[in-house]
């Protein structure tokens, strides 16, 4: 990786200079997201954020159902000028630090932890069945998992997870392509999944319930923004590594 540059940005700066040696005029259909993918030797997630990135910078437009088309030359952004965090890749550093987390919690949680989890999860059903975007009790779930461990420096790292998330334009921009919102009801249930397990202060079960949520919730931000083929590939990370 190029000192200085996130993954992301390499990608972005590879995928330009593809663009260029492709030879694509300004109107131009380019290469689908699995073409661009196999080309820069990458998983869909990694590139889908790499077109993210272009489509920030305004040299791309995705088109729902149609493809990616080149808005402006390549070579007129020469580096990338937006400095952000990947959403695959934020999903993965969440998922191995609050998997472990969640492990730990069961150790120490305790009842009033857990009366607290169960009303952000009744806020959370009480969104969905209102329809509302207010995301903030799947937050505040995740951030009493750490509360749960007594440990004030993993509750910082969560926080900052969190963070980041929400001050994301790429995390933004992948959400604009995403209608269908049935799969909080699926959150949900992962959610009570783990609360189950740290109820029964089962650490191995509680940290396997959270690893399988935030892959689910990966495969669903994969599958609802795909503007191209919905049976996607190329894993950021192994499902099976729990």
């Amino acid at each position: 990786m190029h000192k200085g540059l996130r993954r992301y940005q390499e990608l972005a700066r590879d995928l330009k200079i593809l663009i260029q040696q492709k030879g694509y005029k300004v109107g131009d259909r380019i290469m689908t997201e699995r073409q661009i993918s196999e080309a820069l030797n990458v998983g869909r997630s990694a590139a889908r954020e790499a077109i993210l990135m272009l489509e920030i910078e305004e040299l791309v437009e995705v088109r729902k159902g149609s493809g990616i088309y080149l808005l402006s030359d390549s070579r007129s952004v020469a580096q990338p000028v937006v400095d952000d965090i990947g959403p695959f890749e934020l999903l993965q550093a969440r998922q191995l630090l609050e998997s472990s987390i969640a492990g730990f919690a069961a150790v120490s949680v305790t009842k009033n932890d857990i009366v607290r989890m169960r009303e952000a999860l009744d806020m959370e059903r009480k969104g969905i069945e209102e329809k509302n975007n207010d995301y903030s009790s799947d937050e505040l779930f995740h951030r009493l998992i750490a509360e749960a461990t007594q440990n004030s420096v993993l509750v910082d790292m969560v926080s900052e997870l969190w963070a980041k998330r929400d001050q994301s334009l790429m995390w933004a921009r992948l959400h604009e392509r995403i209608f269908d919102t049935n799969y909080r009801e699926k959150w949900l249930k992962d959610h009570q999944d783990i609360l189950s397990a740290l109820q029964l202060k089962d650490a191995e079960g509680a940290r396997k319930a959270m690893w399988t949520h935030l892959d689910n919730v990966r495969d669903t931000l994969m599958e609802l923004s795909d503007v191209e083929d919905p049976n996607f590939d190329g894993y950021l990370f192994n499902k099976s590594t729990i």
